[in-house]
């Protein structure tokens, strides 16, 4: 039966995108019946049809219900119309109503047994096709045919529908494969530090994406971390993100005295390998654990947040252009010096522009509000909370990756 009445009307026709004229199809035929209880059990159980709609109480008297075969795109409207009625006399007859099937002569044998009364068994046709007629209750006949191109082109549609799923599921089987290869990409180990916890997290919106963070031993008691969100989204923005990440590991060297050479580098072969509208934001942070300072580069991301221990909230902002537009690039180092009770976090939009069902942002400082409500727990506690609450104001489904770092300095053991 129709799972969605709102469906039920259109669902079963052909849209074609792309045109102009206006949509027109065949909606169903007026079969009249004596009742609708009786017409509705045949129809359903004995022909195997689908109730569409249901409408026995109606504010005239006048019940009628819509059933349809299986593969059909036409209604027949069954009608009970009153005894005194001039329809009632149209009750019984034949139609002139035609069924088509691959083969008649199964579906002759299979309706028969269901009790069907037709009134001859099927016979070739001068047209060259199978023929036969069957009655309801109320007498209205009707015709079942077949013929050998509806049969060549059912199988030759049903080869094509087997091929597609095929291919879908190969599809959907690599693009799985991707998810599981890019999962390995995020940082599966975390130095240990002595004045810092931290964590980070990736929710894709789809099965992969092109939001990307990681954590980067840049030496002694040095830890590197990173956030970016490469342009474009799902497979392609995944192999731009993969380019990004494998460009910042293996020059990472580079960063112990002159993290300027290595984004600097990290540009470079970005430019040289990618597209030309191919370009990342990325925030690059330096954590000293001996000295507390943190240096860092803001390549066009969003302003990271520094939240201090008073509740005061300080802004990485931006200190250079987007990675990957210009082969020449160059950046600007910042610095800060933290301490015991500071939280930094560092995200991608799909936190901030997150959207409620009017179309208002989530923003940075309803992210400001959640650090410091949160700022207490443990940072992989406080991801959790923050990333629920987006969620909670962004009902609809998730359009964008949610990526977010959380540090937190604590004191020295």
């Amino acid at each position: 039966m129709a799972s969605d009445p709102t469906l039920s009307w259109t669902n079963r026709s052909v849209l074609r995108p792309g045109r102009e004229d206006l949509y027109l199809c065949l909606q169903d035929i007026v079969v009249f019946v004596r009742d609708l209880d009786r017409s509705l059990h045949f129809y359903v159980d004995h022909l195997g049809f689908e109730l569409i709609a249901d409408k026995r109480v109606t504010s005239d008297g006048v019940g009628w219900i819509e059933v349809a075969p299986p593969d059909g795109s036409a209604n027949l409207a069954l009608v009970a119309p009153k005894p005194d009625s001039p329809e009632y006399n149209l009750i019984g007859g034949y139609r002139w109503v035609l069924f088509m099937t691959e083969d008649v002569q199964a579906k002759y044998k299979e309706w028969k047994e269901r009790g069907v009364h037709f009134v001859s068994p099927p016979e070739n046709a001068t047209w060259g096709g199978t023929y036969t007629r069957f009655e309801d209750p109320d007498g209205n006949a009707f015709g079942l045919e077949g013929f050998d191109e509806v049969r060549q082109s059912l199988e030759l549609r049903r080869q094509a529908q087997a091929e597609k799923l095929e291919s879908e599921r190969r599809a959907a089987h690599e693009l799985e494969i991707a998810k599981q290869v890019q999962a390995r990409l995020f940082p599966q180990v975390q130095p240990q530090l002595k004045t810092l916890e931290y964590a980070g997290i990736c929710l894709q919106a789809r099965q992969v994406g092109g939001d990307y963070f990681d954590f980067l031993s840049l030496g002694p008691q040095r830890l590197g971390m990173i956030i970016g969100d490469v342009s474009g989204k799902g497979i392609a923005a995944a192999l731009l993100m993969a380019n990004l990440q494998a460009s910042l590991r293996s020059q990472s060297a580079l960063a112990f005295d002159q993290p300027e050479a290595l984004l600097r580098s990290v540009n470079r072969l970005f430019f040289d390998n990618t597209v030309e509208s191919a370009y990342a934001s990325l925030l690059f942070a330096d954590y000293d654990d001996t000295m507390r300072r943190l240096r860092y580069v803001n390549c066009g991301h969003l302003s990271g947040l520094l939240m201090r221990r008073d509740g005061e909230v300080e802004r990485l902002e931006s200190t250079s252009g987007l990675l990957g537009l210009f082969k020449e690039w160059d950046c600007s180092i910042q610095e800060q010096e933290l301490s015991t009770g500071d939280v930094l976090a560092l995200y991608t939009d799909g936190i901030t522009e997150a959207t409620d069902g009017q179309g208002e942002e989530f923003g940075e400082r309803s992210l400001i509000e959640a650090l410091g409500q949160n700022r207490d727990l443990s940072c992989q506690s406080m991801l959790t909370a923050i990333v629920d609450e987006v969620r909670q104001f962004s009902a609809d489904e998730q359009n964008d990756d949610i990526t977010a770092i959380v540090a937190k300095v604590k004191a020295t053991e």
